[in-house]
Protein backbone atom coordinates (compact mmCIF):
# COMPACT_ATOMS: atom_id res chain seq x y z
CA UNK A 1 0.00 0.00 0.00
CA UNK A 2 3.14 2.41 -0.72
CA UNK A 3 1.69 4.07 -3.49
CA UNK A 4 -1.35 5.35 -1.63
CA UNK A 5 1.20 7.81 -0.19
CA UNK A 6 -0.08 11.12 -1.19
CA UNK A 7 1.72 14.62 -1.09
CA UNK A 8 0.20 17.53 1.73
CA UNK A 9 -3.42 18.38 0.35
CA UNK A 10 -3.35 15.88 -2.77
CA UNK A 11 -6.80 14.38 -3.78
CA UNK A 12 -7.58 11.53 -2.38
CA UNK A 13 -9.94 9.66 -4.78
CA UNK A 14 -8.32 6.13 -5.20
CA UNK A 15 -8.80 4.14 -8.57
CA UNK A 16 -9.82 0.68 -8.46
CA UNK A 17 -6.54 -0.44 -8.88
CA UNK A 18 -4.92 0.84 -5.67
CA UNK A 19 -7.66 0.09 -3.38
CA UNK A 20 -7.69 -3.99 -4.13
CA UNK A 21 -5.95 -5.32 -1.04
CA UNK A 22 -3.19 -7.90 -2.16
CA UNK A 23 -3.79 -10.99 -3.14
CA UNK A 24 -2.55 -13.32 -0.22
CA UNK A 25 -2.22 -17.38 -0.53
CA UNK A 26 -4.93 -17.76 2.56
CA UNK A 27 -6.92 -15.48 0.33
CA UNK A 28 -6.63 -17.59 -2.66
CA UNK A 29 -7.56 -20.49 -0.22
CA UNK A 30 -10.98 -19.71 0.56
CA UNK A 31 -11.85 -18.23 -2.43
CA UNK A 32 -10.89 -21.64 -4.15
CA UNK A 33 -12.57 -23.40 -1.40
CA UNK A 34 -16.15 -21.34 -2.00
CA UNK A 35 -15.87 -21.81 -6.06
CA UNK A 36 -15.50 -25.66 -5.50
CA UNK A 37 -18.35 -25.88 -3.34
CA UNK A 38 -20.64 -24.02 -5.32
CA UNK A 39 -19.51 -25.49 -8.50
CA UNK A 40 -20.12 -29.14 -6.92
CA UNK A 41 -23.71 -27.97 -5.92
CA UNK A 42 -24.55 -27.37 -9.09
CA UNK A 43 -22.86 -29.93 -10.73
CA UNK A 44 -24.50 -32.43 -8.50
CA UNK A 45 -27.61 -31.94 -9.75
CA UNK A 46 -27.13 -32.81 -12.98
CA UNK A 47 -24.07 -35.23 -13.13
CA UNK A 48 -25.82 -38.41 -13.19
CA UNK A 49 -27.55 -37.44 -15.81
CA UNK A 50 -25.21 -36.45 -17.79
CA UNK A 51 -23.22 -39.18 -16.99
CA UNK A 52 -25.72 -41.59 -18.50
CA UNK A 53 -27.74 -39.59 -21.06
CA UNK A 54 -24.83 -37.50 -22.52
CA UNK A 55 -21.53 -38.32 -21.68
CA UNK A 56 -19.78 -36.25 -24.03
CA UNK A 57 -21.89 -32.94 -22.23
CA UNK A 58 -20.11 -34.55 -18.84
CA UNK A 59 -16.43 -34.36 -20.44
CA UNK A 60 -17.08 -31.47 -21.77
CA UNK A 61 -18.69 -29.37 -18.65
CA UNK A 62 -15.83 -30.38 -16.62
CA UNK A 63 -13.21 -29.44 -19.19
CA UNK A 64 -14.93 -25.89 -19.54
CA UNK A 65 -14.70 -25.83 -15.85
CA UNK A 66 -11.00 -26.75 -15.93
CA UNK A 67 -10.46 -23.44 -18.03
CA UNK A 68 -12.76 -21.56 -16.07
CA UNK A 69 -10.87 -22.44 -13.04
CA UNK A 70 -7.57 -21.11 -14.60
CA UNK A 71 -8.53 -17.66 -15.98
CA UNK A 72 -10.11 -16.78 -12.99
CA UNK A 73 -6.76 -15.91 -11.29
CA UNK A 74 -6.28 -13.15 -13.89
CA UNK A 75 -10.03 -11.25 -13.14
CA UNK A 76 -7.84 -8.40 -11.59
CA UNK A 77 -6.00 -7.89 -14.90
CA UNK A 78 -8.75 -8.42 -17.43
CA UNK A 79 -12.04 -8.43 -15.19
CA UNK A 80 -14.27 -7.66 -18.07
CA UNK A 81 -12.64 -10.75 -20.08
CA UNK A 82 -12.90 -13.00 -17.45
CA UNK A 83 -16.15 -11.70 -16.60
CA UNK A 84 -17.44 -12.36 -20.33
CA UNK A 85 -15.61 -15.64 -20.54
CA UNK A 86 -18.00 -17.16 -17.26
CA UNK A 87 -20.48 -16.17 -17.59
CA UNK A 88 -20.76 -17.45 -21.71
CA UNK A 89 -19.23 -20.99 -20.40
CA UNK A 90 -21.97 -21.26 -17.66
CA UNK A 91 -24.44 -21.68 -20.49
CA UNK A 92 -23.13 -25.22 -21.19
CA UNK A 93 -21.38 -26.22 -18.14
CA UNK A 94 -22.82 -25.90 -14.45
CA UNK A 95 -19.47 -26.66 -13.12
CA UNK A 96 -18.07 -23.46 -14.19
CA UNK A 97 -20.44 -21.53 -12.14
CA UNK A 98 -18.07 -21.17 -9.15
CA UNK A 99 -15.71 -18.96 -11.22
CA UNK A 100 -18.44 -17.22 -12.45
CA UNK A 101 -19.80 -16.41 -9.00
CA UNK A 102 -16.41 -14.90 -8.03
CA UNK A 103 -15.68 -12.97 -10.98
CA UNK A 104 -19.18 -11.61 -11.36
CA UNK A 105 -18.44 -10.32 -7.11
CA UNK A 106 -14.85 -9.38 -8.51
CA UNK A 107 -16.06 -7.09 -11.34
CA UNK A 108 -18.56 -5.17 -8.61
CA UNK A 109 -15.90 -4.78 -6.61
CA UNK A 110 -14.00 -1.90 -8.61
CA UNK A 111 -17.88 -0.08 -8.65
CA UNK A 112 -17.66 1.03 -12.25
CA UNK A 113 -21.35 0.65 -14.07
CA UNK A 114 -20.11 0.70 -17.31
CA UNK A 115 -18.69 -2.38 -16.49
CA UNK A 116 -21.36 -4.26 -14.62
CA UNK A 117 -24.47 -3.50 -16.03
CA UNK A 118 -23.41 -4.97 -19.36
CA UNK A 119 -22.66 -8.19 -17.46
CA UNK A 120 -25.42 -8.26 -15.32
CA UNK A 121 -27.52 -8.50 -18.62
CA UNK A 122 -25.05 -10.85 -19.87
CA UNK A 123 -25.24 -13.21 -16.80
CA UNK A 124 -29.07 -13.15 -16.77
CA UNK A 125 -29.39 -13.71 -20.48
CA UNK A 126 -26.82 -16.36 -20.41
CA UNK A 127 -29.03 -18.42 -17.18
CA UNK A 128 -31.82 -18.03 -19.73
CA UNK A 129 -30.30 -19.38 -22.45
CA UNK A 130 -29.25 -22.47 -20.35
CA UNK A 131 -31.98 -22.83 -18.62
CA UNK A 132 -34.28 -23.06 -22.31
CA UNK A 133 -31.81 -24.83 -24.58
CA UNK A 134 -29.08 -26.68 -22.04
CA UNK A 135 -31.63 -27.59 -19.12
CA UNK A 136 -32.24 -31.34 -17.97
CA UNK A 137 -35.89 -32.75 -18.18
CA UNK A 138 -36.16 -32.39 -14.61
CA UNK A 139 -35.09 -28.31 -14.65
CA UNK A 140 -37.36 -27.56 -17.47
CA UNK A 141 -40.41 -28.53 -14.81
CA UNK A 142 -40.12 -24.86 -13.23
CA UNK A 143 -42.15 -21.92 -14.91
CA UNK A 144 -39.98 -20.10 -16.98
CA UNK A 145 -41.08 -16.84 -14.67
CA UNK A 146 -39.72 -18.41 -11.86
CA UNK A 147 -36.43 -19.51 -13.55
CA UNK A 148 -35.77 -16.01 -14.56
CA UNK A 149 -36.49 -14.35 -11.15
CA UNK A 150 -34.34 -16.84 -9.47
CA UNK A 151 -31.78 -15.83 -12.07
CA UNK A 152 -32.06 -12.00 -11.00
CA UNK A 153 -31.61 -12.57 -8.04
CA UNK A 154 -28.51 -14.32 -7.95
CA UNK A 155 -27.43 -12.21 -10.13
CA UNK A 156 -28.38 -9.24 -8.06
CA UNK A 157 -26.73 -11.03 -5.14
CA UNK A 158 -23.58 -10.95 -6.69
CA UNK A 159 -23.73 -7.14 -7.95
CA UNK A 160 -25.03 -6.63 -4.07
CA UNK A 161 -21.89 -8.22 -2.18
CA UNK A 162 -19.42 -7.50 -4.77
CA UNK A 163 -20.33 -3.55 -4.28
CA UNK A 164 -20.14 -3.70 -0.42
CA UNK A 165 -17.00 -5.05 -0.28
CA UNK A 166 -16.07 -2.72 -2.82
CA UNK A 167 -17.30 -0.02 -0.97
CA UNK A 168 -15.57 -1.06 2.20
CA UNK A 169 -12.06 -1.56 0.40
CA UNK A 170 -12.25 2.07 -0.91
CA UNK A 171 -13.15 3.13 2.59
CA UNK A 172 -10.24 1.77 4.46
CA UNK A 173 -7.92 2.78 1.53
CA UNK A 174 -9.21 6.62 2.06
CA UNK A 175 -9.23 6.17 5.71
CA UNK A 176 -5.67 5.11 5.32
CA UNK A 177 -4.59 7.67 2.21
CA UNK A 178 -5.93 10.82 4.77
CA UNK A 179 -3.50 9.56 7.55
CA UNK A 180 -0.70 9.64 5.42
CA UNK A 181 -1.73 12.67 4.08
CA UNK A 182 -2.46 14.12 7.62
CA UNK A 183 0.88 12.90 8.61
CA UNK A 184 3.02 14.28 5.75
CA UNK A 185 1.11 18.00 6.47
CA UNK A 186 2.34 17.32 10.21
CA UNK A 187 6.01 16.20 8.90
CA UNK A 188 5.97 19.49 6.56
CA UNK A 189 5.24 21.73 9.21
CA UNK A 190 7.90 20.21 11.82
CA UNK A 191 10.38 20.93 8.75
CA UNK A 192 9.07 24.51 8.61
CA UNK A 193 9.32 24.91 12.28
CA UNK A 194 12.73 23.55 12.09
CA UNK A 195 13.54 25.82 9.87
CA UNK A 196 12.63 28.60 11.45
CA UNK A 197 14.39 27.64 14.90
CA UNK A 198 17.54 27.08 12.68
CA UNK A 199 17.88 30.44 10.88
CA UNK A 200 16.76 32.41 14.25
CA UNK A 201 19.56 30.15 16.05
CA UNK A 202 21.99 31.41 13.51
CA UNK A 203 20.89 34.95 13.53
CA UNK A 204 21.36 34.99 17.10
CA UNK A 205 24.87 32.91 17.15
CA UNK A 206 25.44 35.56 14.19
CA UNK A 207 24.60 38.68 15.92
CA UNK A 208 26.72 38.07 19.47
CA UNK A 209 29.77 36.38 17.32
CA UNK A 210 30.36 38.85 15.14
CA UNK A 211 29.94 41.67 17.72
CA UNK A 212 32.12 40.11 19.78
CA UNK A 213 34.66 38.82 17.52
CA UNK A 214 34.73 42.15 16.25
CA UNK A 215 35.57 43.90 19.38
CA UNK A 216 38.29 41.24 20.18
CA UNK A 217 40.05 42.11 16.70
CA UNK A 218 39.82 45.91 17.27
CA UNK A 219 41.45 45.17 20.49
CA UNK A 220 44.19 42.71 19.13
CA UNK A 221 44.68 44.52 16.42
CA UNK A 222 46.24 47.69 18.68
CA UNK A 223 48.32 44.54 19.89
CA UNK A 224 49.87 44.25 16.94
CA UNK A 225 50.13 47.44 15.59
CA UNK A 226 50.46 50.02 18.23
CA UNK A 227 54.09 49.12 19.59
CA UNK A 228 54.31 52.51 21.53
CA UNK A 229 52.01 50.54 24.33
CA UNK A 230 52.96 50.82 28.19
CA UNK A 231 52.34 47.78 30.01
CA UNK A 232 49.43 49.19 31.93
CA UNK A 233 47.65 49.36 28.34
CA UNK A 234 48.62 46.47 27.07
CA UNK A 235 47.52 44.36 30.28
CA UNK A 236 44.03 46.65 29.97
CA UNK A 237 43.99 45.54 26.32
CA UNK A 238 44.94 41.96 27.12
CA UNK A 239 41.93 42.28 29.97
CA UNK A 240 39.35 43.72 27.44
CA UNK A 241 40.15 40.46 25.01
CA UNK A 242 39.61 38.17 27.75
CA UNK A 243 36.23 40.08 29.36
CA UNK A 244 34.89 40.32 26.00
CA UNK A 245 35.78 36.23 24.86
CA UNK A 246 34.31 35.54 28.31
CA UNK A 247 31.10 37.30 27.07
CA UNK A 248 30.97 35.99 23.90
CA UNK A 249 31.31 32.09 25.45
CA UNK A 250 28.59 33.19 28.09
CA UNK A 251 25.86 34.62 25.14
CA UNK A 252 26.62 31.34 22.84
CA UNK A 253 26.00 29.44 25.80
CA UNK A 254 22.83 30.76 25.80
CA UNK A 255 21.58 31.31 22.75
CA UNK A 256 23.00 26.82 22.20
CA UNK A 257 20.93 25.77 25.37
CA UNK A 258 17.57 25.88 22.82
CA UNK A 259 19.39 22.84 21.09
CA UNK A 260 18.69 20.92 24.11
CA UNK A 261 16.08 18.20 24.48
CA UNK A 262 15.44 18.80 28.28
CA UNK A 263 12.70 21.11 28.33
CA UNK A 264 14.12 22.94 31.22
CA UNK A 265 17.62 23.02 29.57
CA UNK A 266 16.75 26.54 27.48
CA UNK A 267 15.10 29.44 29.51
CA UNK A 268 13.50 32.17 27.82
CA UNK A 269 14.97 35.06 26.28
CA UNK A 270 14.45 38.06 28.54
CA UNK A 271 13.61 41.52 26.76
CA UNK A 272 16.36 43.78 26.34
CA UNK A 273 16.10 46.58 28.47
CA UNK A 274 17.47 50.13 28.02
CA UNK A 275 19.85 49.71 30.66
CA UNK A 276 21.24 46.80 27.74
CA UNK A 277 21.05 48.93 25.06
CA UNK A 278 23.26 51.87 27.13
CA UNK A 279 25.56 48.76 28.04
CA UNK A 280 26.04 48.21 24.72
CA UNK A 281 26.54 51.47 23.32
CA UNK A 282 28.96 52.06 26.85
CA UNK A 283 31.02 48.61 25.86
CA UNK A 284 31.61 49.90 22.09
CA UNK A 285 32.65 53.46 23.61
CA UNK A 286 35.40 51.30 26.02
CA UNK A 287 36.86 49.78 22.47
CA UNK A 288 37.49 53.10 21.19
CA UNK A 289 34.21 53.89 18.97
CA UNK A 290 33.25 57.51 19.07
CA UNK A 291 29.38 57.47 19.16
CA UNK A 292 26.80 60.04 19.32
CA UNK A 293 23.45 58.45 20.52
CA UNK A 294 20.39 59.63 21.24
CA UNK A 295 17.15 57.48 22.86
CA UNK A 296 13.64 59.82 22.78
CA UNK A 297 11.60 56.83 23.68
CA UNK A 298 11.59 54.45 27.01
CA UNK A 299 12.84 51.10 25.91
CA UNK A 300 10.60 49.26 28.59
CA UNK A 301 7.35 50.24 26.90
CA UNK A 302 8.16 48.13 24.03
CA UNK A 303 7.17 44.57 23.71
CA UNK A 304 9.33 42.05 24.42
CA UNK A 305 10.07 41.02 20.93
CA UNK A 306 10.14 44.87 19.62
CA UNK A 307 12.81 45.38 22.74
CA UNK A 308 15.12 42.14 21.80
CA UNK A 309 14.98 43.06 17.81
CA UNK A 310 15.90 46.59 18.46
CA UNK A 311 19.05 45.63 20.70
CA UNK A 312 20.32 43.42 18.31
CA UNK A 313 19.43 45.93 15.16
CA UNK A 314 21.60 48.36 17.09
CA UNK A 315 24.19 45.67 17.66
CA UNK A 316 24.57 44.93 14.19
CA UNK A 317 24.59 48.23 13.12
CA UNK A 318 27.66 49.21 15.41
CA UNK A 319 29.54 45.76 14.64
CA UNK A 320 28.92 46.94 10.76
CA UNK A 321 30.55 50.36 11.76
CA UNK A 322 33.63 48.90 13.62
CA UNK A 323 34.24 46.42 10.88
CA UNK A 324 34.07 48.87 7.77
CA UNK A 325 34.71 52.37 9.40
CA UNK A 326 36.44 51.50 12.54
CA UNK A 327 37.75 55.34 13.28
CA UNK A 328 34.89 57.02 11.76
CA UNK A 329 32.28 57.96 14.64
CA UNK A 330 28.75 57.00 14.73
CA UNK A 331 25.54 58.59 15.10
CA UNK A 332 22.32 57.00 16.61
CA UNK A 333 19.47 58.10 17.08
CA UNK A 334 16.09 56.13 17.97
CA UNK A 335 12.69 58.37 17.78
CA UNK A 336 9.00 56.96 17.26
CA UNK A 337 6.43 56.61 19.67
CA UNK A 338 2.72 54.45 19.98
CA UNK A 339 1.13 55.91 16.80
CA UNK A 340 4.50 55.72 14.71
CA UNK A 341 6.01 52.98 15.79
CA UNK A 342 10.52 52.60 16.40
CA UNK A 343 12.69 54.13 14.09
CA UNK A 344 16.50 53.73 14.61
CA UNK A 345 18.77 55.61 12.35
CA UNK A 346 22.53 55.21 11.99
CA UNK A 347 25.32 56.72 10.21
CA UNK A 348 28.33 57.06 9.86
CA UNK A 349 31.16 58.00 6.95
CA UNK A 350 32.37 55.50 5.01
CA UNK A 351 36.36 54.84 4.36
CA UNK A 352 37.49 56.47 1.56
CA UNK A 353 38.88 53.07 0.06
CA UNK A 354 34.82 51.77 -0.15
CA UNK A 355 34.40 54.55 -3.12
CA UNK A 356 30.74 55.76 -4.07
CA UNK A 357 29.15 51.96 -3.73
CA UNK A 358 27.32 50.57 -0.65
CA UNK A 359 29.31 47.64 0.75
CA UNK A 360 28.25 44.40 -0.05
CA UNK A 361 25.74 43.12 2.12
CA UNK A 362 27.18 40.07 4.28
CA UNK A 363 25.02 37.56 6.16
CA UNK A 364 24.16 40.04 8.79
CA UNK A 365 22.63 42.80 7.24
CA UNK A 366 20.79 39.65 5.54
CA UNK A 367 19.98 38.27 8.94
CA UNK A 368 19.09 41.95 10.63
CA UNK A 369 16.42 42.34 7.12
CA UNK A 370 14.86 38.99 8.05
CA UNK A 371 14.19 39.09 11.75
CA UNK A 372 12.84 42.82 11.19
CA UNK A 373 10.46 41.57 8.81
CA UNK A 374 9.45 38.87 10.94
CA UNK A 375 8.08 41.38 13.64
CA UNK A 376 6.40 43.14 10.86
CA UNK A 377 9.49 45.92 10.20
CA UNK A 378 11.21 47.48 7.52
CA UNK A 379 15.07 47.52 6.86
CA UNK A 380 16.94 50.26 4.44
CA UNK A 381 20.61 50.56 4.10
CA UNK A 382 21.56 53.48 1.63
CA UNK A 383 24.36 55.28 0.85
CA UNK A 384 24.36 59.21 0.43
CA UNK A 385 26.38 61.38 -2.12
CA UNK A 386 28.96 62.83 0.51
CA UNK A 387 29.74 59.06 1.14
CA UNK A 388 27.89 58.49 4.29
CA UNK A 389 26.45 54.75 4.84
CA UNK A 390 22.96 55.42 6.60
CA UNK A 391 20.62 52.12 8.13
CA UNK A 392 17.19 53.02 8.75
CA UNK A 393 15.12 50.44 10.43
CA UNK A 394 11.48 50.66 11.19
CA UNK A 395 9.50 48.53 14.06
CA UNK A 396 6.07 48.25 15.21
CA UNK A 397 5.73 49.76 18.69
CA UNK A 398 4.03 46.15 19.19
CA UNK A 399 4.72 43.15 18.06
Amino acid sequence: MGALRPEAGEDISLPPEQYQPPMTWGGRTWRLIVMVLISAATFATRASYLWEEARWWFIIDLALAVVSYTVIWWRRRHPVAVTTFTNIVTIVSSSSIGPAVLAMVSLSTRRRWSEIVPQAVLSVGAGMVAVRFFATPTEQDDPALVQFAVTVIATGAMIAWGLYIGSRRELLASWQARALSSEAEQQAKVMQARSAERARIAREMHDILAHRISAMSMSAGALAYRSDLTREQVRDTAQTIQETSHLALTELREVLGVLREGPGDARPENPQTALDLMSLIDEARALGMRIEARCDIEIDALSPAISRTLYRCVQEALTNARRHSPSAPVALHIRGGPDHGVDLLVENALPLSAGSYSPTPGFGLVGLAERVELHGGRQSATVSEDKRFLLHVWLPWQS
